[in-house]
């Protein structure tokens, strides 16, 4: 596969595989953990370099899964974690990014994941208690120390990425960002561009609502995320139905699947955004790398652009709550 580079010189697989659902957030999980094993490793062997995970997904269970499978081919991948939860009796209970927290996250992280390094390690969520150049520094320190080799930020404002790469160079950011999620495009990517940090897009297919996987009908399990999201309420999902079908037509017309028109979308965005879909199943996975090999004309991008734009999107991409996490 090809890859690409994000920034401080971090080169990984064009398409990276985020690792949360294989334990939480979308409906019961996967009873057999072998194929969960199964699935990662068959990653590697295909191509994928790049993996994502948190101690919050779970909690702490994704990233032991993460750092079983993958063990056996740790220098062959680029492993990403996050830190910045406050979690207590296998419960979130607020943002925590104290330095002296998150030097013990980073070295439970490294014992769960079976590793002497963090590739990648990001604030999950900005703590407004805890002015972002003292997490910077933390984060530093521990560069310093050879536990982590790059420092990554998550859903924040352009000012925050400015006053942290100020202290210790980011080499990327995590954000939401797809074709019905395009906040980033005013004011963040801008500001990466100038920077040169990279963009690691999470849900780049509409937690899988532009693989036309889900329709108004669809009924969600009570754990099921999407379930508390107003864009999965079922009036906005068939309004914004009218997108997942513009994505359809453009599919028809390559040969291709939704997935792989929307992931193919992103990657042509800029050289140095690397999408990580997530997905419990090989044959998920097998499709979305399709979409590296996927060859969008200017003409396609373009009208794919403009009927987005058109279009719009119904409802909000996360409730009240969730949204107030964010640092947006």
């Amino acid at each position: 596969m090809d890859t690409r580079t994000l920034g401080q010189g971090l080169r990984v697989s064009a398409l990276g595989l985020g690792c949360m659902g294989m334990s939480q957030a979308y409906g019961p999980n996967p009873g057999d953990r072998d194929e969960m094993i199964g699935v990662l490793r068959g990653a590697v062997e295909a191509g994928v370099t790049f993996f994502d995970t948190a101690e919050v997904y779970g909690p702490y269970v994704n990233e032991e899964l993460v750092g079983e499978a993958l063990e056996p081919l740790r220098d062959r991948v680029v492993i990403a974690t996050k830190f910045g939860f406050d979690i207590g009796g296998g419960r979130t209970h607020g943002v925590d990014s104290r330095p002296e927290h998150i030097r013990r996250v980073a070295d439970a992280s490294l014992r769960r994941l079976r590793t002497d390094r963090i590739d990648l390690f990001y604030q999950h969520r900005v703590d407004p208690a805890v002015p972002i150049e003292e997490v910077a520094g933390a984060v530093a320190e521990l560069v310093a120390a050879g536990k982590v080799a790059h420092f990554g930020l998550s859903e924040c404002a352009a000012g925050t990425i400015r006053r942290a790469h100020a202290v210790h160079p980011v080499t990327a950011l995590q954000s939401e960002y797809s074709l019905w999620t395009r906040e980033i495009e005013a004011e963040i990517l801008p500001v990466l561009d100038e920077l040169g940090i990279g963009l690691v897009p999470f849900s780049p297919l509409g937690r899988g609502f532009l693989t036309g996987a889900v329709s108004s009908t669809t009924d969600f399990a009570p754990d099921d995320i999407r379930a508390t999201i107003p864009r999965f309420t079922p009036e906005n999902r068939a309004a914004n139905q009218a997108l997942v079908e513009l994505v359809g037509q453009v599919a028809k017309a390559h040969d291709a699947t939704p997935a792989q028109v929307a992931l193919a979308w992103l990657l042509a965005r800029r050289p140095s955004l690397v999408p990580i879909p997530g997905t419990r199943r090989w044959s998920r996975l097998d499709e979305n790398l399709g979409a590296t090999r996927l060859d969008l004309s200017g003409a396609d991008l373009a009208s794919l652009d403009q009927a987005a734009t058109r279009v719009g999107v119904a409802g909000a991409r996360y409730n009240e709550a969730q949204q107030r996490m964010t640092g947006l």
